[in-house]
C-alpha cells in the first residue's frame, strides 16, 4: 500500500499540472468553437469528458517526455521522480501506455476521427525530444502538437462537420502554434546547461543566452504582430472583433503578459529566477488562447483568463523546488 500511494504521488507531482492548462485551454477552444456553431449539439457531459482528457494529456505525455529527457534533466532537473529514481521508468511508462490507450479508445468512441490528433499528439511529443538538436525546429514541433489539442476539442465534441477547413480556422490554429513555440523559447533558457551538455542545439544554445536575450524581448510582438496579419488579411471577422470590449481586453492582458515575460527573461536568463518566471510564461500562452476564444465568445473568455491565471499561480506554488 505505501509503495502504491508513493508511486502515485511521484506519477502525479512527475505530470506537472500546472502546465495542464496549455492543453486544456487550447483545447477547449475547440470545444467552445463547436458549441459556438452548433449549439443544439452542446452536451455537457461530453465537454466534461473532453476537457478531462484534455487537462490531464499534459501530463500523461510528460512522463514520455521525461523518460526520452533524461540525459538532459539528470543536469537540469536532478531532483525530478524519474530522475532521482523515485519514479520507477518501467512501471511509469506501462500507467503512462495504458492511460494512452484509454484515452485513444474514449476518444473513437466520441467520433472516430478524434483518434486522428490524439495519435498525432503522442508522435510529435516523441519527435520533440529529438527535434531540440535543431534550433526552432523544436519550437514549431512543440506549437504543432499543442494545435492538437484545439482539433481534438473540436473533432471530440460531435459530427465532423462540413466544411471542416477554412481559413479562419487554420488562422487560430497557426496563432496556437506560434503562441506554444514562443512559450517553449522562454523554458529554455532555464534549461541551458543541460541542453548544452546534452547536446540539444536549442536556439538559446546554439546563440548562447545573450542573443537569446534580444531574440526574446522581440518575441513579445510576435503574437499580436501576427494576429493583427491575420486581422488585416482579413482571415478572421474584423468587423465583429475589433470592437468586442472582451477581445480588446484579452489582447491588452496578453501583450502585458507576453512583455512582461520577455522582461523576465532578459534580465534573469539563468537561476532559480529563469525557473520562476515560467509562471508568468504558461499565464502568457493561455491568456493568448482566451483572447482566440474571446473572438466567439467573450464570456466564457474572460471566466477562464481569471481561473487559469489564478490556478496555475497556485499549482505552481506547489513546485517549490527549481531542481524538479
Amino acid at each position: 500500500m505505501n509503495y502504491t500511494r508513493t508511486f502515485i504521488y511521484n506519477y502525479i507531482k512527475s505530470m506537472r499540472l500546472y502546465y495542464a492548462f496549455i492543453t486544456g485551454i487550447s483545447g477547449w477552444l475547440g470545444v467552445a468553437f463547436y458549441q459556438f456553431l452548433f449549439p443544439d449539439r452542446a452536451n455537457l457531459f461530453r465537454s466534461f469528458i473532453i476537457l478531462i482528457i484534455l487537462f490531464l494529456s499534459w501530463g500523461i505525455n510528460q512522463i514520455i517526455n521525461d523518460y526520452f529527457g533524461l540525459k538532459e534533466d539528470r543536469i537540469n532537473a536532478p531532483n525530478r521522480p524519474m530522475v532521482s529514481g523515485a519514479l520507477k521508468i518501467k512501471p511509469a511508462m506501462i500507467l503512462t501506455l495504458f492511460l494512452l490507450s484509454i484515452t485513444i479508445v474514449i476518444s473513437y468512441l466520441l467520433n472516430p476521427a478524434a483518434v486522428i490528433p490524439v495519435i498525432a499528439g503522442i508522435l510529435l511529443n516523441i519527435l520533440y525530444e529529438y527535434s531540440k538538436s535543431y534550433s526552432l525546429f523544436a519550437n514549431l514541433v512543440f506549437g504543432v502538437m499543442i494545435a492538437m489539442c484545439p482539433i481534438f476539442g473540436f473533432l471530440a465534441s460531435g459530427p465532423t462537420p462540413e466544411p471542416l477547413v477554412t481559413s479562419s480556422r487554420l488562422s487560430v490554429l497557426a496563432l496556437v502554434v506560434i503562441l506554444n513555440g514562443l512559450m517553449t523559447f522562454y523554458t529554455y533558457f532555464k534549461d541551458y546547461i543541460g541542453d548544452k551538455e546534452a547536446g540539444k542545439n536549442t536556439f538559446v544554445v546554439k546563440h548562447g543566452i545573450n542573443v537569446a536575450r534580444y531574440a526574446g524581448l522581440a518575441g513579445a510582438f510576435v503574437t499580436i504582430f501576427a494576429l493583427l496579419t491575420i486581422i488585416f488579411m482579413k482571415w478572421l471577422p474584423f468587423e465583429s472583433i475589433i470592437y468586442k470590449q472582451e477581445f480588446i481586453f484579452c489582447a491588452v492582458v496578453t501583450f502585458f503578459l507576453h512583455c512582461w515575460t520577455a522582461y523576465l527573461y532578459f534580465n534573469y536568463p539563468k537561476g532559480r529566477r529563469a525557473y520562476f518566471s515560467m509562471v508568468t510564461n504558461i499565464r502568457a500562452c493561455c491568456a493568448g488562447y482566451c483572447l482566440l476564444i474571446s473572438i466567439f465568445n467573450g464570456k466564457l473568455a474572460l471566466y477562464l483568463l481569471v481561473a487559469s491565471y489564478i490556478l496555475i499561480g497556485f499549482l505552481f506554488d506547489l513546485y517549490k523546488d527549481a531542481r524538479s
